[in-house]
C-alpha cells in the first residue's frame, strides 16, 4: 500500500463522493444497472438501523480522493444475532488501482474495528477467491445458508469469517435479503 493513502470512517466530506465512487466503479465492472443497484444499496443501509458508520470505511489518496471504499453494517439471521453479526458489502476499488491490496487493507482494518467493538462474524456474498484469503469459509459448513430469494449462484458464494473464536458454533440460521429493498426488488 502506497504510504500516503489513508483508511478512515466515513465522514460528512466524502459521503457523496463515496457514493458516486461506488456507483462508478461497479458501473465500469457489471454495467450500469449494477452501479444503479449498488449506489441504491449504500444509500438504504445508511438510512437503516444496520448502518455503522464508524465501519462505513474509505481509503484516500494524498489529494483526499476516494480511491477505495468498503462497508460493514448489521446483520441477522431470522431476526437473530444483529449484535454480533455483520455483513461486508459493497467493496469497491478505484478500477486502475486495482490488484494493489486496496481492498485487503480496508478489509482487514474492517475486521480489527469491528472485533473492537465486539462484532464477532462477518457474513459476505462473493467469489470465493476473494474472499477465502481473507479467511472467510463457506457459510454452509456452518449451518447459515441462503433463502432460494438470495439466489447465489453456488453455496461456496455466501461465506462468513470469525472474529471471536468459537462464535459460530452457536450462530445457525437462513441469510435473507428482505429488509433491504435495493436486494428483493429483483423478483
Amino acid at each position: 500500500m502506497n504510504d500516503n493513502w489513508v483508511i478512515k470512517s466515513m465522514d460528512e466530506k466524502h459521503k457523496q463522493e463515496s457514493l458516486n465512487f461506488v456507483e462508478k466503479v461497479f458501473t465500469t465492472s457489471e454495467g450500469e444497472k449494477e452501479g444503479k443497484l449498488v449506489r441504491n444499496l449504500v444509500e438504504e443501509i445508511r438510512s437503516k438501523k444496520f448502518y455503522l458508520p464508524d465501519l462505513e470505511l474509505i481509503m484516500v489518496d494524498e489529494a483526499d480522493s476516494v480511491i477505495g471504499y468498503a462497508m460493514f453494517s448489521r446483520f441477522h439471521l431470522e431476526g437473530k444475532y444483529e449484535e454480533q453479526l455483520l455483513i461486508l458489502t459493497p467493496v469497491a476499488v478505484k478500477t486502475e488501482l486495482q490488484r494493489q491490496h486496496i481492498s485487503k487493507e480496508l478489509i482487514e482494518y474492517g475486521f480489527e474495528k469491528a472485533k473492537e467493538m465486539g462484532y464477532e462474524v462477518v457474513l459476505v456474498e462473493g467469489n470465493p477467491q476473494n474472499y477465502n484469503p481473507r479467511g472467510f469459509e463457506t457459510s454452509c459448513n456452518y449451518g447459515i445458508t441462503a433463502s432460494e430469494k438470495v439466489g447465489l449462484p453456488a453455496p461456496e458464494c455466501l461465506m462468513v469469517k470469525e472474529l471471536k473464536e468459537g462464535a459460530l458454533e452457536s450462530m445457525k440460521g437462513m441469510v435473507d435479503y428482505s429488509y433491504y429493498e435495493s436486494l428483493v426488488s429483483e423478483e
